[in-house]
């Protein structure tokens, strides 16, 4: 068995990141062995997909299990597509809003559902509302007799008040905005037909994953190093090291049942958006600007639930923050896909 993890005290190239996100811990090593493959992954040319397939190749193959991996997408990112390839992950390129590109899929006895549509709601909602319940349709109606670990995200909740600690899984599923009901349309489908065919299901309430390219901290670093104000309305926040989400994700096949479970992905402390700030403003060496004052509630969660049945996840933020900041001192890679986590009316 392995040691805790060590970490490196900054992260000096993508290389060097991808190798970070790629390392299996001894825990998904031990439970890649109960999943049977073929392992395949929908919408995994997106920003988790990639490294999560190639995390679950190396837990497997640390395990000495032969585990094969289809990614399947659009791949309207060829480079991603090429560089799973050269990884040894066999990729497939659908549509999964065709209902016959769907059911030509190959056969998989475990099934990872990373699609969703957030961005670009508001010029296009109907898209919003396809691919976030069309899709999910046609995949659980395919995968009926499969297990099904489908990502979700914690933008089902409404906010809650700050002292209150966080929703938990049982919270009432009240949002603001088209694309966290449409969030919610995605659940209800997989709950539908999780208790209709009695396939086992998790679904994984995710709340901003992040590594040091996006995400909630490097919004918030990028803003301190630039100079930019920071509005800190919607004060407080749930993340977690996207390393330690996709762990999470391939390891919650043991959480499985029908009817579908539900789990909030994060790391169990919320940061105050405030705080994160004066942290990096100290890190970078930058004066620190702030806009309006704090509201009573957020979009935050309680992950004790999770937690208790996989462990914390094992990445500490403040080293997350501390790699951020090197690295946007160094002028490292960013991919300007902004989280909008200062968004409060639930408009993307």
């Amino acid at each position: 068995m392995r040691s805790q993890p060590t970490y490196p005290a900054k992260i000096e190239s993508d290389i060097q990141l991808l190798e970070l996100l790629i390392r299996p811990s001894a825990a998904l090593i031990e439970s890649i062995r109960q999943i049977s493959g073929p392992l395949l992954v929908l919408g995994a040319g997106g920003k988790m997909g990639p490294t999560l397939c190639v995390l679950a190749r190396n837990a497997a193959r640390e395990a000495g299990h032969s585990l094969a991996i289809t990614a399947v997408s659009r791949f309207s990112d060829v480079q991603s597509r090429e560089w799973l390839e050269l990884q040894g992950i066999k990729t497939v390129s659908a549509d999964l809003l065709d209902r016959t590109a769907v059911q030509t899929l190959p056969d998989a006895p475990n099934v990872i559902n990373l699609t969703g549509l957030k961005f670009g709601t508001k010029t296009n909602p109907a898209l919003t509302w396809a691919t976030n319940t069309v899709g999910p349709m046609l995949i659980a109606e395919r995968y009926a007799k499969s297990r099904i670990v489908a990502l979700s995200t914690g933008n089902v909740y409404p906010r809650v008040p700050v002292a209150d600690g966080g929703a938990r899984e049982d919270h009432a599923l009240t949002p603001l905005g088209e694309y966290a009901n449409a969030a919610v349309a995605r659940e209800r489908v997989f709950e539908y037909f999780s208790q209709l065919n009695g396939t086992a299901m998790a679904l994984m309430r995710l709340f901003f994953a992040v590594e040091l390219r996006y995400g909630v901290l490097v919004d918030i670093a990028r803003r301190v190093w630039d100079g930019q104000p920071i509005d800190v309305t919607n004060g407080w926040f749930n993340c977690i090291w996207q390393g330690d989400a996709n762990e999470m994700i391939l390891r919650a096949f043991s959480l499985a049942s029908s009817p579908a479970s539900v789990w909030n992905l994060s790391h169990p402390k919320p940061l105050k958006v405030r705080t994160a700030a004066e942290q990096f403003g100290k890190l970078l060496e930058r004066p620190v600007h702030f806009t309006g004052n704090e509201a009573p509630d957020s979009l935050i969660c309680n992950a004790d639930k999770l937690c208790t049945r996989l462990g914390e996840p094992a990445t500490p933020l403040e080293t997350v923050m501390e790699w951020i900041a090197n690295w946007i001192q160094r002028g490292g890679t960013n991919w300007n896909k902004s989280t909008g986590f200062e968004v409060r009316d639930g408009s993307y």
